[in-house]
């Protein structure tokens, strides 16, 4: 098939609308269940080039969970700790594959951005991973093949309308990319860059020593940073993306976004947050929500009298803003990537804050010995990749 007619574009007046190939051949997917929109497309599109680039850099499974053309998490299929179960909600017996985990902690960077996602997996996805994502919201999936169960478990979704994208992993784009905005064409080369552990080898930092986890997590992060709206930060831990700041004028803006996150993703794990007791039948996006208010300074709106029954079995007592820091202040061995130089040192300061221990950015920044000064400071590793990002 050459071309496959949408519904409508980006908004439901933006008519008629069409994804074709311009040369004539055959779509390299195919949809196998659902009528996935435009902005499906450009998620399941984006997110399928980063898992496919991930897996080819790390040799490890990997997954992405988009919303709005940018990654809400990304991640290599390690295993899950009795912790992360805990807190991406797995049963404590269930088989999980690699591709599976790497799904579940690509979803858990950011579960409450992740509502709603569109799931990207760079193998097969089998019976595990599609009984993950029966149980969250999400819209979507783009995967090189399905197994029947899998298949069969993701067309119950959404009373039968669960989108499910099947592309060839073979697929090749043109060279050349073409875009039309307000009526004007733009043409570019595909960014063919190729990010590798080669890409970390210019340590401009005091601290040379690299560890081998540290560089897997700076590849993550840069590969996630490949395709995310630009400004764009990412904070990386263990090969998972913990903390994605997108689309932010300002870099430092972006950092603290980033940050931020890495800091609510590390909160989850307190033992006030992982000792909650929640009302029998609340639904996975209820309890997303109430840790979210729970951990933020509005805490007060859900342990209000009157407020708190309606999530909480026994009323919890409030985690202190003393007690966030306190915690906040153990997280160690954090990568953060840029997709542009960091211009001034203030966010080497605030990475820092979020555990950052390793860093990688393009360099080339009139005040790049302000920034190799602020890292050497607390005897971080920093890499020049000498490459930008920018991805729009």
């Amino acid at each position: 098939m050459n071309e496959l007619e949408l519904k409508y574009g980006c908004n439901p007046n933006q008519k008629p609308a069409s994804i074709f190939m311009k040369d004539g051949s055959d779509l390299p997917l195919e949809v196998l269940n659902g009528k996935p929109g435009f902005i499906n497309f450009l998620d399941a599109l984006n997110s399928w080039q980063l898992v496919k680039e991930l897996k080819a850099a790390t040799g490890l499974p990997a997954a992405a969970s988009f919303k709005h053309v940018s990654p809400a998490g990304a991640a290599v299929g390690k295993p899950l700790s009795d912790t992360d179960k805990k807190i991406y909600f797995v049963d404590g017996n269930a088989e999980l594959s690699p591709i599976a985990c790497a799904y579940i902690r690509a979803r858990g960077a950011d579960r409450l951005c992740s509502y709603g996602d569109w799931a990207a997996l760079s193998e097969p996805c089998d019976a595990a991973t599609a009984e993950y994502l029966k149980y969250e919201v999400s819209d979507g999936v783009i995967a090189p093949d399905y197994t029947p169960e899998a298949l069969a478990i993701l067309k119950t979704k959404k009373k039968g309308n669960y989108n499910v994208v099947k592309i060839d992993p073979a697929y090749v784009p043109a060279e050349e990319e073409l875009k039309d905005v307000f009526g004007i064409t733009f043409r570019q080369g595909h960014n063919n860059y190729e990010i590798s552990a080669d890409v970390l080898k210019n340590i401009v930092t005091k601290n040379t020593e690299l560890p081998e986890a540290a560089v897997t997590d700076l590849i993550v992060a840069l590969i996630t940073l490949k395709y995310t709206q630009s400004n764009s930060v990412c904070y990386v831990k263990d090969g998972q993306a913990i903390g994605v700041g997108a689309g932010q004028q300002s870099r430092i803006h972006c950092t603290r976004l980033a940050g931020s996150k890495a800091d609510n993703w590390y909160l989850r794990q307190h033992e006030k947050v992982l000792g909650l007791q929640f009302v029998e039948g609340i639904r996975r996006p209820d309890r997303d929500n109430a840790i979210d208010i729970y951990t933020s300074d509005e805490y007060e709106d859900i342990l209000a009298d009157g407020v708190w029954q309606q999530t909480f079995a026994v009323k919890p007592e409030p985690l202190t803003a003393e007690e966030k820091k306190a915690w906040i202040a153990t997280q160690r061995g954090v990568s953060v990537g840029s997709d542009a130089f960091f211009p001034f040192g203030d966010n080497i300061e605030r990475a820092r804050k979020s555990g950052v221990q390793y860093v990688a950015e393009p360099g080339g920044s009139i005040r790049d010995d302000h920034v190799i000064a602020a890292a050497d400071k607390y005897d971080m590793v920093m890499a020049f990749t000498g490459m930008r990002l920018f991805h729009h």
